[in-house]
């Protein structure tokens, strides 16, 4: 364990802030890894309508990775609170309780999606030449994906307990495996799509693995003892938290894949070229989603400690982060949007699909401070348990996403799926931001800690 274990509720909260998220943003960010290493080595060696296929896929897949992240960040603020308290053996319960539910939970959505892929992605107006690759991509998804909720619900526990490097450290290790493994299945035995799709369950699987083992070694080194390995208290609290938290992580992933259905009727070309600039938008979300799980830990753990005069402290730094990042990744994109496309595309890429990608990325770069502000008052409001608003907040912004795209691409282009991104940001984080300025959030904290 780190030598100081409470240091979200004594350092500094620039410092407590920095120490906690820049290892949780390395490691998003090699969790990305795996969907754009699949779709960079798909797109290179097997070609442009696999990568629409993988592109078509990808929404779908996020929002199930949405629920493990989400649920996992909405049990880690009961476990906060515990820790924070010091109160090692309810906390023990909860860790527990949270196991043992989201592997429940793994199993039936997985079931459900082997049993509906064929179904769902005729919903989504994938288009016919990409749709068996797409299905044959998903059914090994599923198979996989116990491991990727077990990751990630444990990665949330080591986040609670402030133990963000051992996550990092795994993620590192799985996503280099990883890349290995895709060059391998898919570049030398030519198993195209189905290839890069067995390297991320094989890699996901060591890593949850491997995950587990340590987590109990350092559970083991806490005081207190378990009353048992599930509780209905600590079921009904982390629920509370957990819903919101799996519709706020998820929101985004919907928007997409109802987003996708629009996009999809475009044709493969654009598919293909959105495909690309999407996966180089989600690898700048990530400091911005890690700031925002940061707030909600740092949140937690000052309330369980009865310090919440640090949260607002904690979020005006939480903001600056945010805006010094929102700055390099529009220059970034800005100049080099290019070359990040083209590495997603073969020497026979069409046109379009060139354009495609490359418009994307040059207009969204100029709003990726919205996501970051709207994620850190969100991850204040989800770490004191102020779930209501936080809600509705995150379905207005799914909502005009999907409106605005549903209606105005068909009239006015596919370009109206741009426009609506940052004008459903906008929103939630009007919202959200109204609401923490009422202070009525802190009415929430009693409840939560009770």
């Amino acid at each position: 364990m780190r030598e100081n274990k409470d240091y979200l509720i004594t350092e500094k909260p620039s410092r407590a802030l920095l120490i906690f998220s820049i290892p949780m943003i390395i490691g998003n960010l090699f969790q990305q890894a795996y969907t754009i290493v699949d779709s960079a080595i798909v797109g290179r060696y097997v070609g442009e309508t696999a990568l629409a296929a993988v592109g078509a896929s990808y929404a779908l897949t996020s929002i199930f990775i949405c629920i493990a992240i989400g649920g996992g960040i909405g049990a880690s603020v009961i476990i906060s609170h515990h820790f924070g308290a010091h109160n090692y053996g309810r906390m023990k319960t909860g860790i527990r309780t949270a196991l043992l539910s989201f592997l429940f939970i793994s199993l039936i959505l997985g079931g459900i999606g082997l049993i509906f892929s064929q179904q769902i992605m005729e919903v989504l107006n994938t288009p016919a030449d990409a749709i068996d690759i797409a299905v044959i991509y998903l059914n090994i998804y599923f198979l996989g994906l116990p491991f990727l909720f077990m990751y990630n619900i444990l990665s949330s526990m080591f986040n609670a307990l402030g133990e963000s490097r051992i996550p990092l450290y795994l993620l590192i290790f799985s996503s280099v495996l990883n890349i290995f493994l895709d060059l391998y299945m898919v570049a030398v035995l030519n198993l195209g799509v189905a290839g890069a799709a067995y390297a991320t369950f094989i890699a996901q699987g060591i890593s949850a693995v491997l995950s587990l083992i340590i987590f109990i070694v350092t559970l083991q080194k806490l005081p207190g003892k378990a009353e048992g390995w599930l509780s209905k208290t600590e079921f009904s609290d982390m629920s509370r938290i957990a819903l919101p938290s799996i519709l706020q992580q998820s929101t985004v992933s919907i928007g997409m894949m109802l987003v996708q259905s629009v996009v999809n009727s475009f044709g493969t070309q654009i598919l293909a070229g959105f495909s690309a600039a999407m996966r180089i938008e989600s690898l700048c979300v990530v400091p911005m989603s890690a700031i925002g799980n940061a707030m909600s830990s740092y949140t937690a753990q000052n309330i369980g400690a009865e310090k919440e005069e640090r949260i607002s402290q904690g979020y005006r730094m939480g903001n600056f982060m945010i805006i010094v990042i929102a700055v390099i990744l529009c220059l970034f994109l800005e100049i080099a949007h290019k070359p990040l496309v083209a590495l997603f595309l073969d020497n026979a890429a069409s046109s379009q699909t060139i354009v495609t990608g490359e418009s994307y990325l040059k207009f969204i770069g100029f709003f990726f401070c919205m996501i970051g502000f709207k994620m850190a008052v969100d991850g204040i409001l989800r770490g004191a348990g102020a779930v209501r608003v936080f809600t509705i907040a995150n379905l207005v912004n799914l909502t005009l996403r999907v409106t605005i795209a549903k209606f105005g691409a068909p009239i006015w282009g596919v370009s109206m799926v741009w426009y609506a991104v940052p004008l459903g940001w906008l929103a939630n984080f009007l919202i959200s931001y109204g609401y923490y300025r009422t202070g009525k959030w802190k009415e929430a904290v009693s409840k939560t800690v009770d």
